[in-house]
């Protein structure tokens, strides 16, 4: 009889691959490695492109592709797949294919079980029966904007491809405690090996969200939109930036390749002289990406407006010196958005949006999300 698996039902598009190999899946018990088989390894292998980028053959409309300076090992020109195509979509919402997103997941799920698990969940092993089958629910023990449900999902299939899932909810609802968000059911040995990982992705991932939602409602009836940070927790970055989106925030840049930010540390290396010079330099050499500059001071805010930037980035100035900016920006006549960042809480971020900043950029919503709680209840099931 063909296992109903989570193909049918599955959110991420595993209908063509789970039928790949569901002749294949086995019990998590039967194998030396939770893992799954060679040929859905190679898929994982494709995932390199994305460490060097944002993940994409060039068929995803969202992406740009372009060559930067910098030669690798072999010579070659390094390519990389942007989320910001031109100047006018910087901390635009673009988002992955559903083949590039079921990449993502499967590689982080890959990565958490490999790491979780090793040869083998010695204590499921020993303590549940081979045969015992479970269903067990994923619960929500506090209110939180839901995250990471489709990453959750790949840990339960990265372990044992027969399990059946069941969501009950989607990235981005408003849950209540008390909440089932999915169900899984099938070889009790498998559901408690992959626990944990998949309860690390949903409660870290709804943090993320969670955050950034409060946030986004702190600043609501202004025109002023919240932004991350590449604050990130290292090697989940695109699923903390998919948490951002289902909270209500916007990606900024995605890493150091597809926009040019000119900090306080890069500018210590400049002397006022040459700041003109060293901005239409960066443009000349990137003109496709965006250009954003640090201002600390008024004055040098005052001074940024009138060269060739799409966006200034008010550090650490007040409410009142923003408001001073915006003025300055108006009598000048110049279009180049602001944005504030610098100690944001919920708090300052109204006061700056009410100051008149296009943008507020909070590195907390990632690097200081507080984790949801979420539990999974297991119970024995006859088959």
């Amino acid at each position: 009889m063909k296992n109903q698996g989570v193909g049918a039902r599955s959110s991420l598009g595993y209908e063509d691959f789970t039928d790949r190999f569901r002749s294949k899946a086995q019990p998590a018990e039967a194998v030396d490695r939770f893992r799954w088989e060679s040929d859905q390894i190679a898929l994982l292998q494709n995932f390199t492109s994305f460490t060097n980028g944002i993940l994409g053959n060039g068929e995803n409309p969202g992406l740009h592709r372009w060559r930067v300076g910098e030669k690798d090992a072999l010579g070659k020109l390094r390519t990389f797949f942007s989320t910001c195509p031109h100047r006018g979509l910087h901390a635009g919402e673009v988002i992955l294919s559903p083949k590039d997103w079921q990449a993502v997941v499967r590689e982080a799920a890959a990565r958490a079980v490999g790491e979780d698990v090793g040869p083998t969940d010695v204590t499921s092993r020993t303590v549940i029966p081979e045969g015992a089958y479970a269903v067990a629910v994923l619960v929500a023990k506090e209110p939180c904007v839901l995250a990471g449900l489709d990453v959750a999902e790949a840990v339960f299939r990265e372990v044992d491809g027969s399990l059946r899932w069941l969501a009950k909810a989607k990235d981005g609802d408003r849950i209540v405690k008390g909440d089932v968000v999915a169900e899984v059911e099938g070889a009790a040995r498998s559901i408690l090996t992959a626990e944990r990982c998949a309860l690390n992705f949903l409660q870290q991932l709804s943090g993320v969200a969670t955050k950034t939602s409060a946030f986004v409602d702190a600043i609501k009836g202004t025109s002023a939109r919240i932004l991350d940070t590449r604050k990130t927790t290292p090697g989940l970055r695109a699923l903390e930036r998919h948490a951002v989106r289902c909270g209500g925030g916007v990606n900024h840049r995605t890493g150091l390749y597809d926009g040019i930010l000119i900090k306080e540390n890069h500018l210590i290396f400049i002397s006022p002289t040459e700041l003109e010079g060293v901005i239409k330099k960066a443009r000349a050499a990137y003109p496709d990406l965006p250009l954003v500059v640090e201002a600390d001071s008024v004055a040098l805010a005052e001074r940024l407006l009138s060269q060739p930037v799409d966006r200034i980035l008010l550090d650490n100035l007040s409410p009142e010196q923003v408001t001073e900016v915006v003025a300055l920006r108006a009598k000048m006549g110049t279009k180049v958005d602001l944005e504030a960042s610098g100690g944001v809480t919920e708090q300052r971020a109204l006061a700056l949006a009410k100051a008149g900043v296009e943008w507020i950029s909070v590195g907390g919503i990632t690097h200081s999300a507080q984790a949801m709680d979420f539990s999974l209840d297991i119970q024995p099931k006859r088959i």
